[in-house]
């Protein structure tokens, strides 16, 4: 299968190399666009983007009507960056049609999550498609978990726990980062579901469970260290 194709859009040069190493890394393609225009141009004389990264702040077009242009012709995923954070902005983007919004600066390593998880929303196969480490294999497409070699059952939110775990091993994840990524920003209930369902995961992990370090005050982590 085909890598997954990235547009990333953004003015600055060192942004689009910092952007375009990761995706790299993780098995994307990627083409780049310093302004909104270029864009534009690039987007529809490439048929085959399957996301776009693409900055608010440019010349030439901004990322509004960036995303205004793509939305009138595509659905493709678009995740938005942005130097700043409020509220009217962030709901502007999701009127227009933008899937995500992320504020600089970034942590590239939990950008890369959140890309894969929006792929994986949208039926794009990324190259991450199984994880496997310390006995544990996860295959995305398939949506099947296996340990040490025997399959475990999981429901949809404790697989999509897992794997945002597994997407970000070593990292210390808030609770409410773990709730905008599992439950995709749609739950306004209490953020200590997230306990409970963790408690479940782990129980179904057996010892494995013991990888999911409790982070006191903040959340959790992913961590095969003791």
């Amino acid at each position: 299968m085909d890598q997954p194709k990235i547009m990333v859009v953004d003015d600055e040069t060192r942004m689009r190399k910092l952007l375009r190493d990761f995706l790299v890394k993780e098995g994307f393609q990627v083409i780049e666009a310093e302004d909104g225009a270029k864009a534009i141009d690039i987007f529809f004389e490439n048929k085959d983007i399957d996301l776009v990264l693409l900055d608010v702040m440019m010349p030439n077009m901004d990322g509004w009507e960036v995303t205004k242009w793509i939305r009138q012709y595509s659905k493709v995923p678009i995740i938005m960056l942005t130097a700043k954070s409020e509220e009217r902005d962030e709901l502007k983007g999701f009127e227009l049609g933008v899937d995500e919004y992320v504020t600089k600066p970034f942590s590239p390593k939990i950008l890369m999550a959140r890309v894969n998880a929006l792929l994986r929303r949208t039926g794009t196969v990324s190259s991450g498609d199984v994880i496997e480490v310390g006995g544990i294999v996860l295959n995305k497409s398939a949506h099947s978990v296996t340990i040490d070699g025997k399959p475990i059952d999981l429901s949809f939110k404790e697989f999509e726990l897992l794997a945002f775990f597994l997407d970000n091993q070593g990292i210390a994840l808030s609770r409410e980062k773990i709730l905008n990524f599992v439950w995709d920003y749609d739950y306004f209930g209490d953020v200590r579901t997230i306990d409970t369902h963790v408690k479940k995961l782990r129980s179904k992990m057996g010892e494995k469970g013991n990888y999911i370090k409790t982070v006191w005050g903040m959340g959790y982590k992913f961590d095969l260290n003791s």
